[in-house]
This record gives C-alpha cells, sequence and structure tokens, in this order.
C-alpha cells in the first residue's frame, strides 16, 4: 500500500508585495528625510520646516488638481502659466486697499476655472490630444499675463491678503491649512461621490464607461476645471507668500506637479491612483529641493536630480501595470 505524503503547495500571501507597493513611498520619503537630516543639520530647524511646508503647499495644491486629470488618462500642462495668470488678476485687484479683498481672490480662482474650462471643452468636444490642447492654453495663458500686466511686476498689495501666505494659525501656516481643506474635499469628491467613480470608470476604459451611458464628456470637462480652479488658488497663494504678482511664476510648476503625482502612484495609463499619494509624492519633490538648497547642489544639477527621478517613477508605474 502506497502512501502519498505530497502536500498541497501553499501559496504565500502577498502581503509583503502589497504592502510596499501601497506604502512604500512613505518608506522613501522617510528614507530621504534621514539622509538630509544627517548631511545638513539644519534641516529639522522650526523656521527650515515652516519654509518647507510653505513651499510644498503651492506644488502640492496644484499636483492634487493634475491628478483628477490624469486619472483620465490626459495631462495639463497649463497649470504654471494659469497660476501666473490668476496670481497677476488677483495682484491688481488687491493692491493698497482692503476692499476688494474676496473680489480679487474670486477674480483669480474665476480666471483658472475658465481656463480650465477651455481645456475641458477642447479635449472633450473636439477630441483634441490633452498634451496639445494644454500646451497651447499653456503658452496663451502665459502671454496674456504678459499683456495684461505689461511684463512688469505688481507690488503694493494689502495686508489683509498678504497674510493669507504669510500668516499662521495654531503655529501652522495658513497655506497648510488650505492646502488640508483642499485635500479633504477632493477626496470625498474623487471617493464618495458619482464624479469620483466616473473619472475612473473613463480613465480605466474609456469606450467601455460611454456604453454603460457615463457622460464622458462632462467628466473630461471636470477634471480640467478642477485642475484650472486648483492652478488659480495656487496662484493666489503664490502671490501672496511672495507679496506681489509675478509675470514670470509658475514656470515649469507644471514638472514638480507631474512628478509629484507619478512618484504618489497614479498611473500615467489612467484609473488608477491615490490623492494621499499625491500628497506625499510633493513633500518628496518638497524635501528634494529643499534638501538640495541646504546641501548647496546647483540648480542645473537638481533639474537632472529630479528628471531620473521622474523616469524611474514611470517605470515603476509600468511594471505595475
Amino acid at each position: 500500500m502506497s502512501t502519498n505524503n505530497t502536500q498541497p503547495i501553499k501559496k504565500r500571501s502577498p502581503k509583503f508585495g502589497h504592502l510596499l507597493s501601497e506604502y512604500g513611498i512613505l518608506l522613501a520619503l522617510s528614507a530621504l528625510v534621514i539622509v538630509i537630516t544627517i548631511l545638513s543639520p539644519n534641516f529639522l530647524t522650526t523656521s527650515n520646516m515652516l519654509n518647507l511646508f510653505k513651499q510644498v503647499s503651492i506644488n502640492a495644491i496644484l499636483a492634487i488638481g493634475m491628478t483628477f486629470v490624469v486619472l483620465t488618462k490626459g495631462i495639463d500642462l497649463s497649470v504654471g502659466s494659469i497660476l501666473a495668470f490668476s496670481g497677476i488678476v488677483t495682484a491688481s485687484l488687491v493692491t493698497g486697499s482692503d476692499t476688494n479683498l474676496f473680489l480679487g481672490i474670486a477674480a483669480g480662482l474665476g480666471t483658472g476655472l475658465i481656463l480650465g474650462l477651455v481645456n475641458g471643452l477642447v479635449v472633450s468636444k473636439w477630441k483634441v490630444a490633452p498634451f496639445i490642447v494644454t500646451l497651447g492654453v499653456m503658452s496663451i495663458a502665459r502671454g496674456l499675463t504678459y499683456i495684461y500686466s505689461n511684463g512688469r511686476p505688481i507690488s503694493g498689495l494689502s495686508n489683509s491678503f498678504l497674510v493669507i501666505g504669510t500668516g499662521g494659525f495654531l503655529g501652522i501656516p495658513i497655506s497648510v491649512w488650505i492646502v488640508l481643506i483642499v485635500f479633504v474635499f477632493c477626496s470625498v469628491l474623487l471617493y464618495r461621490t458619482k464624479l469620483g467613480r466616473h473619472i475612473y470608470a473613463v480613465g480605466g476604459n474609456e469606450n467601455a464607461a460611454k456604453t454603460s451611458g457615463l457622460n464622458v464628456d462632462r467628466t473630461l470637462m471636470s477634471v480640467y476645471c478642477i485642475s484650472g480652479l486648483l492652478a488659480g488658488l495656487a496662484g493666489v497663494l503664490l502671490t501672496s507668500r511672495v507679496s506681489s504678482g509675478l509675470p514670470q511664476a509658475g514656470m515649469s510648476y507644471e514638472l514638480d506637479a507631474i512628478a509629484a503625482v507619478v512618484i504618489g502612484g497614479t498611473s500615467l495609463a489612467g484609473g488608477r491612483g491615490r490623492l494621499w499619494g499625491t500628497l506625499v509624492g510633493a513633500l518628496i519633490i518638497g524635501v528634494l529641493n529643499n534638501g538640495l538648497d541646504l546641501l548647496a547642489v546647483s540648480s542645473y544639477w537638481q533639474q537632472v536630480i529630479k528628471g531620473i527621478i521622474i523616469i524611474i517613477a514611470v517605470l515603476v508605474d509600468r511594471k505595475r501595470v
């Protein structure tokens, strides 16, 4: 009588790999902070941390808006120029007197929203590639910024407006509170509403989304409007923080925003991503920029390093797909 000692092969639990895939970005951020702290004792000082969070807040807001677009398999190259134009419009209305504070902020947000709507309309209604559309709007918005300001900075902003970018509440910069509010609101919008489900569906498979009756055009217009509105908000915050409207503001900010989104785990193939990852990605970009500045690394090399990180993040994303 033969005895069969063969045991069924148990599959190993993929828990570790899953955890690494989900939360490896937090380990990367922690490792980066530790390394920079060792190399530069000034990194963890209170003044530097407050400065770091103020810097990160601008990119974080842009990146959150960019996440909505990338989830639909799109891209928005115009956010840096929209930021600049919104900032200039706001600055022109809040100079001197405090009476136009809310009008100036509303005008900046409205400017971003309108330019985002232009992106969304052309992408959804005329089916032009997002790369081309947003590249064109990037040029248009930058040109309008110089025309509106005559190529000169707008200074002399009201004190009540400057508080937004330089003030604090409970020891935390107001700009950081604004980022947290935006993050919570956008998280609810993305994960708890019908629009959020439609965004993931369109990014996952646009044709299947159409077949199932989803309004793809409306969804695409919505994500570009969100991106434009948040770029306008970032323009208001940056203008307040630097105490003037600068025509050259926002140059190459779209690259940092895209980097934060990709590093945060949102797939360029669409349909997969998370906002908390984008927030951590923005922190990684901010910590890297701040740390390299403290270490006196040339800005030229900083561009090279960031480019390498973006390429690595894209390669990791392709392996996950």
